[in-house]
């Protein structure tokens, strides 16, 4: 704060504040992964999946996949059970509250640190209206209410229509988005039958993950391409005229915001809660385009294609991003100071003063502090918005906040140029967007377990279907038979031609299958209504859309409750102030009647008096 100013110094400040915080949520989150690693092999469904040689599956994509035993997805069930286990509910809800538990307190923090630094009392002046407003509106002006002088002027019309662009640029930038996460679902839908082919045994036997791990790779890439070639130009271009610089930097940050937020968690949104949900059945598959099959969930469930979405995208992101942050800046003063040492030779490099070797370092980026707050604010919607199905998240964003925040000094100290030091009371629009992160990962959290994990299904069996239906419990003796009623039975015979497998079975029984199974609650082929939705199917349905409502109700009374129990002022902060204005105020009564008595002793002095005087 005292070599960069206040501003920068805020930065700092809360950053350190929420990687402090950070703390109590990595070691809740390893705790949780830790928890389904010892009750691993007491998990009655893994150890159902891993001891299903009998239960052959339906092929996961047309022609070329083949048939497969339950049991082959052992290894993924183990996996998903130590990300969805018993204590992920709990951790869901520790994250909302501790997610409005750093809001509170990084408040209580920030009064702090403004009554330190002798920030309470200051507000902004009035700020200069921009050059390219005053340019643009030149002609139109008039009277400043505050100041009373003539000033340029937007009308009301020009104002809206200018939104309106803006709003349909915005729109229109998140359409690309879109449009290549559409691209990934296409990859991902042709490239599952191209693997299943392959001639490689390793990627032929794993022809699924294969698929998501490259998806991923791919996503990224196109994440970051889309970052640098469309966001900041098309923002900067669609942002409207605002009058002040902070009104343009408000606006200029929500768009970039929002383009890079729904840039990095589409893809992540689509497999959280569109894969594998309306594909439809064997036999009855939903197509894209009438063309593709859509893509179906492992038979291990979905949740595993998420965890692998979080994980490389937080540590090919974090990656880059230091590297970028610190290695950009590096490559560039090397690239000066060799340029001076042709044009000055060595001895001349070395006799420059300290205040040129300073200039030549990189000047700050344009937009100051912005690309910090994002990257952090992005990791923190990562560390909220799914933390239920990736509960290392928090860990990770540690582990990096560590080394991000080095870097971070490092490069204001020695890759770049002193910047101009400005004041700053809080840390802006960024706090705003916090709490509406905040908000957003209750609704999230709840729908990736009620509709993405299968929290809800076994908690229906286990109450109402299985061994202890009727009794009350709900323990892993209650979960046996679990696997084989949430598998339905299809006849092979009712496979489209398009989708009928090369390969009928036959290395599994010695003669082709008759049936197979697959993921869904369906009546058998023989029932009156061939392939309909089973009363449990209803029932879980009922139950996730009660699950919903119940969590996020919860969770947000006790976020508000919170909220209100917490002061945005510590008890001794308020103390402290409150005797500063008292002293204050004696001070400036002292200092009064010092003045009445002063006078009065003058009048005395040359003979005046007067009647009825005070005091």
């Amino acid at each position: 704060r005292r070599y960069f100013g206040e501003k920068i110094g805020l930065y700092f400040a809360w950053l350190g504040w929420y990687t402090g915080m950070l703390f109590p949520a990595a070691f809740i989150g390893l705790f949780v992964f830790l928890y389904g690693v010892t009750t691993l092999n007491h998990c009655q469904v893994s150890k159902e999946v891993c001891q299903a040689t009998d239960i052959i599956m339906c092929p996961i994509c047309d022609k070329y996949c083949p048939f497969m035993r339950l049991s082959d997805s052992c290894i993924y069930a183990k996996v998903t059970h130590l990300f969805d286990n018993g204590a992920t509910v709990f951790f869901a809800v520790f994250m909302a509250v501790w997610a409005t538990v750093f809001l509170e307190f990084w408040k209580r923090r920030r009064a702090v640190i403004a009554y330190d630094w002798d920030l309470i009392d200051w507000e902004e002046e009035e700020e200069e209206i921009r050059p390219q407003f005053e340019a643009k509106y030149s002609k139109k002006e008039r009277m400043n209410p505050i100041s009373g002088k003539p000033e340029p002027y937007q009308a009301f019309a020009d104002k809206c229509s200018r939104l309106i662009v803006s709003a349909s640029g915005i729109f229109f930038m998140i359409c690309v988005v879109i449009a290549a996460v559409f691209g990934i679902v296409i990859y991902r839908v042709v490239t599952v039958s191209t693997f299943a082919a392959f001639k490689w045994a390793l990627i032929r036997n794993n022809s699924q993950v294969a698929t998501t791990g490259t998806a991923v790779c791919i996503n990224f890439c196109i994440i970051m391409l889309l970052n640098v070639v469309t966001s900041e130009t098309l923002t900067i271009f669609f942002t409207e005229q605002p009058r002040t610089e902070s009104e343009w930097e408000n606006s200029f940050t929500l768009k970039m915001f929002l383009f890079q937020f729904v840039n990095l968690n589409s893809s992540t949104f689509y497999i959280a809660f569109f894969l594998g949900r309306f594909t439809g059945h064997p036999g009855a598959y939903l197509r894209l385009i009438n063309r593709w099959r859509l893509e179906e969930c492992h038979p291990s469930g979905c949740l595993i294609d998420l965890c692998m979405q979080m994980g490389i995208i937080m540590v090919l992101k974090q990656t880059w991003n230091n590297f970028m942050e610190l290695g950009y800046p590096l490559i560039q003063n090397w690239w000066t100071r060799r340029k001076l040492r042709q044009e000055y030779g060595t001895q001349g490099k070395t006799s420059f003063p300290q205040w040129e070797k300073d200039y030549n370092l990189q000047p700050m980026n344009a937009y100051g502090l912005f690309d910090e707050y994002l990257e952090m604010i992005l990791q923190f919607g990562f560390t909220t918005i799914f933390v239920a199905a990736f509960p290392l998240a928090p860990l990770l964003a540690l582990l990096n906040n560590i080394i991000e925040i080095r870097l971070d000094a490092y490069k204001f100290v020695t890759q770049w140029r002193r910047p101009l030091a400005s004041r700053a009371k809080d840390i802006g629009i960024w706090y705003g967007i916090l709490e509406g992160i905040g908000i957003l990962s209750v609704i999230t959290n709840a729908f990736v377990i009620a509709v993405t994990s299968d929290f809800i299904p076994r908690l229906v069996y286990a109450y109402k279907y299985g061994p202890c239906a009727g009794q009350g419990e709900a323990g892993q003796k209650c979960m046996v038979g679990y696997v084989n009623a949430s598998l339905s039975v299809f006849l092979v015979s009712d496979f489209e031609n398009r989708s009928e497998p090369t390969s009928n079975g036959s290395e599994f029984s010695g003669s082709p299958l008759k049936y197979c199974r697959y993921r869904d609650y369906r009546d058998p082929p023989h029932s009156p209504v061939p392939y309909g939705y089973t009363l449990q199917f209803w029932h879980v349905l009922a139950a996730r859309l009660a699950f919903i409502i119940v969590f996020e109700h919860l969770v947000f009374c006790i976020k508000h409750l919170i909220s209100y129990l917490i002061p945005d002022l510590p008890k001794d902060l308020r103390d402290r102030m409150r005797r500063e204005k008292y002293l204050i105020q004696e001070m400036m009564y002292e200092a009064e009647l010092e003045r009445l008595q002063k006078e009065r002793k003058e009048r005395k002095k040359n003979g005046k008096s007067y009647h009825n005087e005070w005091p």
